[in-house]
């Protein structure tokens, strides 16, 4: 099954829980946390979606290396700038799914384009 989500005038929050509960299968009668569905989400038009300025300027993003000094935190703006609003959503998507060996899985059936 293919769920097909357009970003034009939605937060990014409210369109990821959306997209994270149809990746999960939460939305199926035979819902197993086991379970990978065999579905297909696509969001559309990330670069419409509705973003504060101020989150713009002030929403971070930490990553570290492991090495001291390692920690990066690019705010979104950086992040729109060198990878574009499509991992805005990535990133979303990718807290919202349960931490264990199936989120990448679930992951790789995501489709997010600008």
């Amino acid at each position: 099954m293919k769920y097909i989500l357009d970003a034009q005038n939605k937060k990014i929050g409210r369109l990821a829980t959306e997209a994270a509960v149809f990746l999960m299968g939460k939305n199926i009668p035979d819902f197993a946390r086991n379970k990978i569905p065999q579905v297909t989400v696509e969001i559309k038009n990330t670069s419409k979606a509705i973003i504060d300025q101020n989150k713009k300027e002030q929403k971070t993003y930490s990553r570290y290396s492991g090495y001291p000094g390692g920690l990066r935190q690019p705010n979104m703006s950086e992040i729109i700038a060198k990878k574009g609003y499509s991992e805005l959503f990535r990133e979303a998507v990718w807290g919202m799914l349960p931490k264990n060996k199936l989120r990448q899985k679930m992951m790789n059936n995501l489709i997010v384009t600008e």
